[in-house]
């Protein structure tokens, strides 16, 4: 038997990158996932049909993770399609660096108002669903223990997760609720890719300060979220695992 065959997941921002990563890996071990995207329904409608055509069960769901109402929509949704909830993957994040003469107000609550309030809101509309043996995994960033320079306000929101996870394992595991993050390096994806992030100086720094000698890609990040989701992981929870090929 698979080791997620029954249970229902929700991934947000999943049309791409790490987040459509999990949504395939959860799938293809038998959990039935809610594909959730913000605005790219091609991505999320890709991901939904590799799922489908691999004999497993997936919706694409839109909605903004930062509304109260979208969020609550999601779990809706899951419990509308599949009857259940188990896991809840919240990945949907948006970067920008800059200086700390460069932020403004705007570049402050949208990366806070996605990274960090979706976290929340999302978390707070599946608790009332997630029952004994659930999961909630956060994807936060190694830049919370490495602090590159501009980059102050992203930094922020991944430390605010990790600081919530920690107490959200405390505040639900009373609920058997689990409660951990991953903490990924830098990950290939199209988002890194299009912010020309691969390829450039950056990246070779990074690579020569990672132990592993390499960028990381989303199927090293994957599994990491099944086992997370899974009863092999039913001791660990308030933890941040750390998926950076070594880099500190």
């Amino acid at each position: 038997m698979s080791k997620l065959s029954g249970k229902v997941a929700i991934v947000t921002g999943a049309s791409k990158g790490i987040g459509a990563g999990i949504a395939k890996a959860l799938a293809a071990e038998g959990a039935a996932v809610i594909v959730n995207y913000a605005s790219s329904r091609a991505g999320a409608d890709a991901v939904v049909s590799a799922i489908t055509e691999a004999g497993g069960k997936a919706v694409a769901v839109q909605g903004d993770v930062s509304r109260k109402a979208d969020a609550q929509g999601l779990v809706d949704a899951a419990i509308s399609q599949f009857g259940r909830l188990d896991i809840l993957v919240n990945n949907s994040g948006v970067y920008e660096f800059g200086s700390i003469e460069e932020i403004t107000e705007e570049h402050f609550h949208r990366q806070f108002n996605v990274n960090v309030l979706g976290v929340l809101l999302t978390t707070q509309a599946a608790v009332a669903h997630l029952g004994a043996g659930g999961s909630i995994i956060n994807i936060s960033s190694v830049v919370s223990r490495i602090t590159p320079p501009n980059s102050a306000v992203y930094t922020g929101t991944k430390g605010a997760v990790d600081a919530i996870t920690g107490s959200l394992a405390r505040e639900l595991g009373p609920k058997k609720i689990r409660v951990n993050a991953i903490n990924p390096g830098l990950i290939e994806t199209e988002g890194t890719q299009t912010a020309q992030v691969v390829g450039s100086e950056m990246e070779q720094a990074i690579i020569a300060q990672t132990p592993l000698g390499r960028t990381g890609q989303v199927r090293d990040i994957a599994p990491l979220a099944v086992f997370l989701a899974s009863d092999d992981a039913g001791w660990l929870t308030g933890e941040t695992l750390i998926a950076s090929g070594g880099l500190r």
